[in-house]
């Protein structure tokens, strides 16, 4: 073992293990479109890394997979950047008021507290809802004898009827504007609390609520994911000191090199199978963090300094 101290963490981890971490996630991130933020915060709890600390070094390192992703995404031309435009003006305003949102916990000691809830409710809430509809569109795949049927992923609802429609060629829709712009207002909030890039609410709102082809969700997705990341890690280190640069920059490197494999392997799966494991994934960390909520500590006398 090769153990490296991290400053701002305050604790020492075994060098293989960080980046084991660091090359899942970026594997994972390049199959399904998701930064991986949401797997690397709560891998680093479970090393005993502080919540706080661990969200705003998570933003961080998913930059790395997403760009690697993205390029890979490139070369077969699945990036809408119209539509990653608004996502990415919407994720700047959230990330904006998620970070001073984050200030004002810290202050009154309930940051850890938020963030570990925030991923049991969001993520169990995200993978129950794409699990039950992937589970039923590969049933009726299967009882059509393996040929897909032509279903519609989303419902209109008084959200399309908004102001500002505009064309999307690349994605074949014609929407308001602000659909996009409301969605990546939301996952630049997450992004600032829970130190991901969103990925897993911004795919599924790309696909359900927007109702844009499985193919360019991947690419645009990871596309806005980049710059959202980006931001909150600037303003996290700035407002609040909580990003470990040593920490991310060994997770980046794992990252960095594991993502286009997920790519190239995401290329061969089909959108409902895709969907359905991302589901899976979601629910086992959801799982597992809510189980870390309501655990005994294993010392029921111990004390943990505020973040």
């Amino acid at each position: 073992m090769i153990d490296i101290h991290l400053p701002i963490a305050d604790v020492s981890l075994d060098l293989l293990t960080l980046l084991a971490i660091g090359g899942g996630v970026g594997f994972l991130s390049g199959l399904f479109g998701v930064g991986g933020g949401f797997l690397i915060t709560p891998l680093l709890v479970f090393l005993n890394v502080s919540p706080a600390i661990a969200a705003a070094t998570g933003a961080n390192t998913v930059i790395a997979s997403s760009v690697s992703g993205v390029l890979a995404q490139l070369r077969r031309r699945q990036v809408d950047f119209k539509m990653g435009g608004l996502l990415l003006a919407g994720g700047f305003a959230g990330s904006g008021a998620s970070v001073a949102l984050v200030s004002v916990l810290r202050q009154i000691g309930q940051i850890d507290f938020v963030i570990s809830l925030s991923y049991v409710l969001l993520l169990g809430t995200v993978g129950a809802m794409m699990f039950a509809e992937s589970l039923r569109a590969l049933l009726r795949v299967s009882a059509a004898g393996g040929v897909p049927a032509r279903t519609k992923l989303h419902q209109h609802t008084w959200l399309h009827g908004l102001p500002f429609k505009t064309r999307f060629p690349r994605s074949r829709l014609y929407i308001s504007a602000l659909l996009p712009i409301l969605v990546g207002f939301a996952v630049g909030v997450l992004s600032g609390i829970m130190g991901v890039g969103g990925g897993f609410l911004v795919v599924p709102a790309m696909i359900y609520v927007l109702g844009m082809p499985t193919a360019l969700v991947v690419g645009t997705s990871l596309f806005q994911i980049i710059f959202v990341a980006a931001n909150v890690t600037i303003l996290q280190a700035w407002t609040n000191q909580t990003v470990d640069a040593l920490l991310a920059f060994l997770l980046m490197i794992g990252g960095g090199i594991a993502a286009p494999i997920g790519a190239d392997l995401g290329r061969r799966l089909k959108a409902a199978e895709m969907r359905i494991l991302m589901a899976a994934l979601v629910l086992v960390v959801a799982i597992i963090l809510a189980y870390g909520l309501i655990a005994p500590p294993v010392d029921v006398y111990s004390v943990s300094e505020p973040s």
